[in-house]
């Protein structure tokens, strides 16, 4: 830490599209539901990236990146129940909502009564060595779960679970993984868990190559093999049940329709920047169905952790130092990253050198 009342905190500033590492205050609790965090781990993801490329308005002053972290229980608010000091937790990230209303029982970004923020993108965020989190948000880590890998369970890892359980499979049936990613490659892992037969598609063959250790019985490249969907509707019998998109490509939506078989589902998940296009005609005949799923609100983090811990999923995670933060965010632009990319921070840091 840089002193008793500052710390290094990686921050975007919307006004000159900089991201830098600065010394900034030590967050101070100023809500009764808060608890003050030392970050042990924080990860990069995609989403991240939107912010930088004005995709999301930012708070109109640097704002600490990052929405994946894990840390220990440094201070508690005074309505904070259910943890103490030196507790570790995990968090979600949409801050400044009731928790209670029927739009935060779907996603908390929907609060009827309150200002729902992101951290990492109107709100502080988890790239630092303080952070404070709402504790509704909050939740122990099982012991089976380290520190050090633990940071993207908290969106990519519960997203991955949703998309995959939420996909209406059943065992032994065909999932296809379009995009095989940090996101993907937990997908992959989810879905053997359940029981499922699994397919991984991406542009990248060392990514594929990761998605085959991974549990993918077949893996096509879409953008060197024209004829992956033929293939891929022998090698399944078919073709998919459902096809999980966590790519953010447009190609990546184009061609899910067309590796499914007949009402086979396709669940949205990589965020665009411009509206999702879908053949109506199509949509209409039932050749295919739609929907989406997102980490959610902190009501369905329980099972999602649960099931992680308990089926040994792992989050293939490289870690960096804050300072490497441009690193990161360069290796993830040019979709080379095989995994998912993690800050340490503390003790973490020090056991990593």
């Amino acid at each position: 830490m840089s002193s008793c009342n500052t710390m290094k905190a990686a921050q975007f500033d919307e006004n000159t599209k900089q991201v830098k590492v600065n010394d900034v205050p030590v967050p101070q609790i100023a809500d009764d539901n808060q608890i003050l965090v030392k970050i042990a781990s924080a990860s990069l993801c995609h989403s991240d990236l939107m912010l930088l490329e004005g995709a999301f308005p930012g708070p109109g002053r640097p704002v600490t990146l990052g929405h994946e972290g894990v840390g220990y229980v440094q201070k508690t608010g005074k309505n904070v129940k259910g943890f103490k000091k030196g507790d570790r937790i995990g968090f979600l990230y949409v801050t400044g909502c009731c928790f209670e209303c029927e739009g935060c029982q779907i996603h908390n970004l929907n609060c009827e009564n309150g200002q729902a923020r992101l951290h990492g993108f109107g709100e502080d965020g988890f790239f630092a060595e303080y952070a404070l989190v709402d504790y509704h948000n909050a939740i122990i880590l099982p012991d089976s779960l380290d520190m050090k890998s633990s940071a993207p369970i908290f969106c990519a890892g519960i997203t991955a679970y949703h998309a995959v359980n939420e996909c209406e499979l059943q065992p032994g049936q065909w999932l296809a993984v379009i995009g095989c990613g940090g996101l993907g490659l937990l997908a992959i892992q989810y879905a053997k868990a359940m029981d499922l037969r699994v397919v991984g598609i991406d542009v990248n063959d060392d990514v594929l190559a990761a998605a085959k250790a991974a549990g993918a019985e077949h893996t096509y490249n879409s953008m060197k093999d024209k004829d992956y969907a033929e293939e891929l509707k022998k090698a399944t019998g078919g073709g998919a049940h459902a096809a999980a998109v966590f790519s953010a490509a447009k190609p990546a939506y184009d061609g899910a329709p067309n590796i499914l078989r007949m009402n086979g589902l396709i669940m949205a998940i990589g965020l665009m920047s411009r509206p999702l296009e879908i053949n109506s005609i199509a949509f209409m005949r039932g050749l295919f169905r739609i929907k989406s799923t997102a980490t959610g609100p902190p009501h369905k983090m329980p099972p999602a952790v649960k099931f992680t811990a308990d089926h040994g999923i792992k989050t293939n995670v490289a870690y960096y130092k804050l300072e490497d933060i441009h690193e990161m965010i360069d290796l993830m632009k040019s979709g080379k990253s095989k995994g998912r990319m993690a800050v340490l921070f503390g003790d973490e840091a020090k056991s990593n050198l």
